[in-house]
């Protein structure tokens, strides 16, 4: 099922926009607000992401309604933390849909909560659009949900690319979370990618989701004497690995994926000289992106990370579909959504027929004294 684009009906939605919502149903939308959920986790181990992307879709809320709104509408962001819980992630978008008469969505943060609540958001037809859940699978036979971010297959090549060709590794090892749709997904297509590159996989270890201790999985990765350690999770799992990994005198450079944003604040000294793929560079000169960081650090007196940048991208383009679509009736945000071009801070953000952003590049961040650094851009 592909995502639909009708070039009659934006026509129409064009024209129905003059007369400023005068259509709108009242679910979702009163004299002065337009109503948006926004889910993911904000307490827990993995509420960095989170918090992150809620923070960012906020900023972008409170710019909005600063510039008028929609049409003289505020838009209200309303966010319920998943706690990372796939049922908390379920009855979080019921609350939304049934009690706080959202007309869109921004989420699900990560791929597993997203996953969890898709078949329910596709039988609902809610316009949803994730600003980072990366799995394949989440907009697949979803003509409704689209995603701010590039896709798991898309960062894992990326990353194979990078190791193969500017680090010139030959050799590399996987070091996968079992279950986790995140991790799986892009291990198998650094291993795709690398293999096609010429590169040899010496080995494939594994944790489970309980795991803390992981000196069995890297005494054997040790054995194996890999160019590269490919490691795509988050940061509380990551940051744990790489300090194991720097205690057992671990050589190899360790390379990442999106999740790692954020490890240099508790795991300097173990990630420096490491690389992770990224949806944006801080130090980039973009005025884009140095607006977005002035203006954030002023809001949070801190350095955004990629997922508050794709929470705020992720708002600014459903509120330009929601302006083109002249109303707040879900099929015609979805065939707005689907023809949205949006110049952000993580890059031009434009769907292809499956939701997914067309050619995003890849940002490869290098771990350096604590900071993140720009090294290369990939475009697979």
């Amino acid at each position: 099922m592909k995502k639909r684009v009708v070039s009659v009906l934006l026509v129409g939605m064009l024209v129905a926009s003059i007369f400023t919502f005068a259509g709108c149903s009242s679910t979702g939308s009163s004299n002065d607000v337009i109503k948006l959920g926004f889910i993911g986790p904000t307490t827990g181990d993995a509420a960095i992401y989170g918090s992150s992307a809620e923070a960012g879709a906020m900023l972008a809320a409170e710019e909005i309604n600063a510039a008028g709104g929609i049409d003289g509408k505020d838009v209200e962001i309303i966010a319920y933390d998943t706690k990372a819980d796939q049922t908390e992630a379920v009855n979080a978008y019921n609350r939304l849909r049934d009690q706080d008469g959202v007309i869109a969505v921004i989420g699900g943060t990560l791929s597993g909560e997203t996953l969890a609540m898709k078949d329910i958001m596709v039988s609902d037809n809610m316009p949803v659009l994730s600003p980072t859940a990366t799995a394949v699978e989440v907009t697949q036979d979803a003509p409704n949900i689209f995603r701010a971010c590039f896709l798991d297959d898309y960062q894992g090549a990326a990353a194979a690319n990078f190791s193969a060709d500017t680090l010139g590794a030959k050799t590399a090892a996987l070091l996968v979370g079992a279950g986790n749709p995140y991790s799986e997904g892009v291990s198998k297509a650094f291993e795709t990618a690398f293999v096609a590159k010429g590169g040899s996989i010496v080995g494939t270890e594994s944790y489970g989701t309980t795991d803390k201790d992981f000196s069995a999985q890297l005494t054997k990765i040790k054995e194996m004497n890999p160019a590269v350690v490919f490691v795509p999770d988050y940061v509380q799992t990551v940051g744990p690995i790489l300090q194991k990994a720097k205690e057992m005198g671990i050589t190899a450079k360790f390379v990442g994926a999106d999740g790692w944003d954020g490890v240099q604040v508790e795991y300097a000294d173990a990630a420096q000289g490491n690389y992770f793929t990224n949806h944006y560079a801080a130090d980039s000169p973009s005025q884009t992106v140095q607006d977005f960081i002035t203006a954030y650090t002023t809001k949070y007196d801190k350095v955004p990370n990629s997922f508050a940048a794709l929470g705020y991208d992720a708002v600014y383009t459903m509120v330009s579909a929601i302006k083109t679509a002249g109303s707040t009736e879900a099929e015609s945000i979805i065939t707005a959504l689907a023809a949205t071009e949006h110049a952000g801070v993580t890059g031009n953000l434009k769907f292809n027929e499956n939701g997914d952003p067309k050619d995003k590049e890849v940002t490869i961040i290098k771990i350096d004294g604590g900071e993140l650094k720009y090294e290369a851009t990939v475009v697979n």
